[in-house]
């Protein structure tokens, strides 16, 4: 290889090592050399000894929340039930804002019987908060950029972590996340609520209960027209547009890719092996930018990135990111089997027979309804009555999520989301950068979890308990 070519690939393969994303827009059509590539992909190695990670029981778990606009303000209100039966107890809030975190105090005051401390004014407070020797758990709900410092600092000060996504925006930080959790052997989960929705959990239990034969294909996507919200204060300080402005990729994976991973056993007899990446050109965005008077004209992300995955035992993954269109909401939630498939959007199942036919038709209306019933998660029909009184919490699948972490937490069990879950799923916004960047170049994914992928074993959200 000579010279000029080892300098493009170092700048296109600098997004893996926190460089800024301007480096990959280069603009020559070379060759990439795959082996020096994969051997930077594939340089680091993880132990694996956080499958199956437990800490000692925790009878009430003592939370600090990081984060307290938005998202913050959903997540605390689904404390409630946890509170009340004593499961929980939220120490302390941070925000930058003064406003932000007094607001979130007196709703505590609603449903806790002591207010938490505050943290705010600048952006190093959260780490008082962090230090606290009366914290077990920190949840934070931040900007994507302060992910993995956060993350990283509450491990290091001995709390379990449980983030928003994406918990990490480069490659490097994916591993830094490995190493931190690995070393200390706390918790590092990422808040993923779809994969405790009751569709896909339904879903789930029909793939572990047989009904879909061999599942060898999935979809999903996050396909949610935010526009509106990216261009106003809806974003504090209007942060999340800024990664539109100078990123073109898929940096929001979790709501497709931790069901259809779920359905895969990726990470559990499974993982990604590969994947390649392209978007469409950028139309939308710009279009709402010259509408609402918006002081940047131009975006590095296209209005559609697809990007496609092949896993080890070779099933394939397509996965969608599109926040700029103005279309209906969709996370896709497309499975298909031997036996049966599932369509998204509205919910629709086919399930075929032993012999083959014509498969024009999705399951009435009452035959849809039989297999609901059926299958329907335990866990979901448990807490029918709380996921109700949680509505405001995307239909109850964030109320499930909290519960569940904090429930295991109480046990001293596994989480279901795990930290290896939760790299994987971070580190293919990265990745999905890369294979744009390079002409929708094959790219290979690293394997994070130090061969454990390779044990087969049931995903930890099908366990009967709690």
């Amino acid at each position: 290889m000579n010279r000029k070519s080892f300098l493009n690939l170092t700048a296109r393969a600098g997004l893996f090592f926190g460089l800024a994303p301007s480096m990959l827009a280069n603009k020559n059509s070379e060759t990439i050399d795959k082996e020096l590539l994969n051997h930077l992909l594939t340089q680091k190695k993880a132990q694996g000894n956080a499958v199956g990670l437990t800490a000692d029981p925790i009878s009430k778990v003592r939370v600090g929340m990081i984060g307290m606009g938005n998202r913050g303000s959903v997540l605390i209100q689904m404390f409630d039930y946890l509170i009340k039966n004593n499961y929980a107890e939220i120490v302390a809030l941070s925000d930058l804002k003064q406003d932000k975190v007094e607001k979130n105090n007196e709703y505590l005051k609603t449903i806790q019987n002591t207010t938490a401390d505050l943290y705010y004014g600048n952006e190093t407070k959260w780490k008082k908060l962090v230090e606290r020797v009366d914290i077990d758990l920190i949840l934070i709900a931040t900007p994507w950029n302060y992910h993995t410092e956060m993350s990283i600092y509450g491990m290091e000060h001995g709390k379990h972590v449980a983030c928003e996504q994406p918990m990490a925006m480069t490659l490097e930080d994916c591993w830094k996340l490995i190493e931190v959790a690995e070393r200390t052997q706390k918790h590092c989960m990422y808040m993923e609520n779809c994969c405790f929705n009751g569709e896909e959990l339904w879903v789930l239990n029909m793939i572990d209960q047989g009904v879909f034969g061999d599942v060898n294909h999935a979809e999903g996507a996050y396909i949610h027209d935010l526009r509106k919200h990216m261009f106003s204060d809806y974003y504090e300080n209007r942060w999340r547009i800024k990664h539109h402005e100078t990123k073109n990729g898929n940096f929001y994976t979790g709501h497709g890719l931790g069901p259809t991973s779920f359905y895969m056993d990726i990470g559990r007899g499974d993982n990604y092996d590969y994947l390649t990446s392209m978007s469409s050109r950028e139309d939308s965005l710009s279009a709402g930018a010259r509408m609402e008077n918006f002081p940047a004209k131009q975006f590095a992300c296209g209005d559609m990135n697809t990007t496609l995955i092949k896993t080890k035992l070779g099933r394939t993954i397509m996965l969608q990111f599109d926040t700029h269109t103005g279309r209906p909401y969709s996370r896709l939630n497309n499975v298909f089997g031997t036996k049966a498939a599932h369509q998204g959007y509205p919910s629709r199942l086919y399930v075929g027979h032993d012999e083959l036919q014509w498969g024009h038709s999705w399951l009435n209306d009452e035959e849809y309804k039989t297999y609901w019933e059926r299958y329907d998660h335990p866990l979901w029909n448990k807490l029918k009555t709380q996921i109700d009184a949680n509505a405001v919490g995307h239909g109850g699948m964030d109320f499930v999520m909290v519960y569940r972490l904090i429930r295991c937490l109480n046990e001293g069990l596994a989480l279901d989301i795990n930290l290896y879950d939760s790299v994987l799923w971070s580190a293919i916004t990265p990745l999905s950068e890369l294979s744009v960047a390079n002409n929708s170049a094959r790219t290979m994914v690293p394997d994070f979890t130090g061969g454990t992928w390779e044990t087969p074993r049931k995903n930890e959200v099908l366990r009967d308990i709690l």
